[in-house]
């Protein structure tokens, strides 16, 4: 097959099925992130976003991502929101030619054609290109790839540096990208580089690492006693039923790669609750994707399918920061997480098809094209802007408490304030443990002139956490955003009176 034809057909599926994304607008965290953002709205936060947390006024003190809102900034001079999304379908279309480029050097040109085509329209990769912020994946998989490549195949420890580097800036999850190298010199994939390059390596390795938490430390430092996300599920949960849930959670891990029928943008309380026992039915299951994934694994190293149990590796490398199982973190489950991990399922199934040629090659290419790309084409109006998120979310997730909670947001923004008042009650129903839903009920209480109300979901708000300051901050600042003073004023007297006392 002639390679520039093999790297057309897999950019062009790419392309092709991400296409009616174009049309998309701004939805959920896309307001906040890019629209709301005082430094995506200016030139120069192209480089203050360097000093600044990804969430910009909001006191959130995890997540550290300047190079994706550095381009956030770039895209806001050109002044289109179809601008925003065709760069995220490059990206996109970036990380599924380096994909294929992978399987082709290790495999061939059949394992490249299906490796790619399968990460280029696979449907679990909906919420990462089609929703704008979901671009710090996109992003922080394409360094990761060039980086893997710069070391396995070029042995050149800077070059691989480099992107290592933006990676890290893009999205912490590019920290992987080491034991994803070194995880190839394991199983033989490529030869361990002689003494001296991989004493570079380690080096350059340790020295890009050093220097992104410096850096992370300096800007967080300034942010004082902020908010460090975690799972509202995990709320309250002791560290072993932080790993039981999260063992659990693979259960989702595993089918939404291999059967994406049913997606959806959020997996929060009541959708998916802590586990508490370890005879817990999602548990075992977890346990048993867990045992599966070995044995697969096993499997292809005893048969010498280096290049299988490389994807299959991958997989698990990739997926382990954000399986909270290492440390708990924002989200139980996210789609937009498993982009990474998918790039060993593509890597794993091409070199497992490596041997189809012809009619069979081509019939399995544009199943893979047909099947995913229509499964793609159908979630990606769910992105089409907030109000359609915001409903989808609900269709998606019924029992998701934060799904009432973004629709309560969406409605406040309105000024549906009465509406918007009833979905954040109706979701401290479906989950009683998260302060600032009641905030934002107390918000809209004020609006509406509501005191005593407001004062009752503020007594509730301090029992959950009476120690969360930047909860405060942040719904204060959002009110005055809303243009609601007197609500802004209202909240902050109490957080006031409430630091006052003894």
């Amino acid at each position: 097959m002639n390679p520039r034809r093999l790297y057309l057909a897999v950019g062009a599926s790419a392309l092709v099925a991400y296409l009616p994304s174009l049309w998309n607008r701004f939805a959920l965290d896309d307001i906040y992130i890019v629209v709301l953002n005082p430094l995506v709205r200016a030139p120069s936060g192209v480089w203050r976003a360097f000093g600044a947390s990804y969430w910009a006024g909001n006191l959130n003190t995890t997540v550290y991502r300047p190079l994706a809102v550095a381009t956030y900034a770039l895209d806001w001079m050109v002044g289109s929101v179809l601008w925003f999304h065709l760069v995220n379908i490059v990206w996109h279309v970036a990380a599924t030619l380096l994909v294929a480029h992978l399987a082709r050097r290790w495999a061939g040109d059949a394992a490249a054609l299906i490796a790619g085509v399968l990460f280029a329209v696979h449907p679990v990769h909906v919420e990462a290109v089609a929703n704008i912020v979901g671009r710090n994946e996109l992003m922080a998989a394409t360094f990761v790839l060039i980086a893997v490549i710069a070391a396995l195949e070029y042995e050149r420890p800077l070059l691989s540096a480099v992107p290592f580097a933006c990676g890290l800036l893009s999205k912490e999850n590019a920290i992987v990208t080491p034991a994803l190298i070194a995880f190839a010199w394991l199983l033989g994939l490529r030869p361990l580089p002689e003494r001296r390059r991989l004493a570079w390596f380690v080096a350059t390795w340790a020295l890009v690492a050093i220097a992104y938490f410096a850096l992370r430390y300096m800007v967080f430092r300034s942010y004082g006693a902020g908010i460090v996300a975690v799972a509202p599920v995990f709320n309250g949960a002791s560290p072993l039923t932080v790993r039981r849930t999260a063992v659990a959670a693979l259960g989702d891990v595993a089918r939404l790669p291999l059967f994406p029928l049913h997606l959806r943008a959020d997996y929060s309380p009541a959708e998916r609750t802590a586990v508490t026992s370890l005879v817990d039915a999602r548990f075992l299951v977890g346990v048993l994707v867990v045992g599966i994934w070995g044995a697969l694994l096993l499997l292809a190293w005893k048969r010498r399918r280096t290049l299988e149990a490389y994807g299959l590796g991958w997989i698990a490398i990739a997926y382990s920061p954000v399986a909270n199982l290492l440390f708990p973190i924002g989200v139980l489950i996210a789609e937009r997480t498993l982009y990474l991990p998918s790039a060993g399922l593509a890597i794993a199934v091409g070199g497992a098809l490596r041997e189809l040629q012809g009619r069979s090659l081509a019939i399995v290419a544009a199943a893979l094209f047909v099947l995913g790309g229509a499964r793609t084409a159908l979630r990606i109006p769910a992105w089409k802007d907030n109000l359609s998120a915001t409903n989808n979310l609900i269709t998606d997730a019924p029992l998701s408490y934060h799904a009432y909670d973004l629709a309560g947001w969406q409605l406040l923004w309105d000024r549906q304030t009465e509406k918007a008042l009833m979905y954040f009650l109706h979701a401290t129903e479906l989950y009683p443990g998260d302060q600032r839903v009641y905030l934002a009920a107390a918000d809209a209480a004020f609006t509406l002139q509501r005191p005593a109300l407001a004062d009752s979901l503020l007594r509730i708000a301090d029992q959950i956490c009476p120690q969360c300051p930047a909860s405060y901050a942040n719904q204060i600042g959002a009110a005055r955003l809303r243009g609601d003073s007197a609500s802004a004023d209202s909240l902050a007297g109490h957080a006031a009176r409430r630091q006052a006392r003894p």
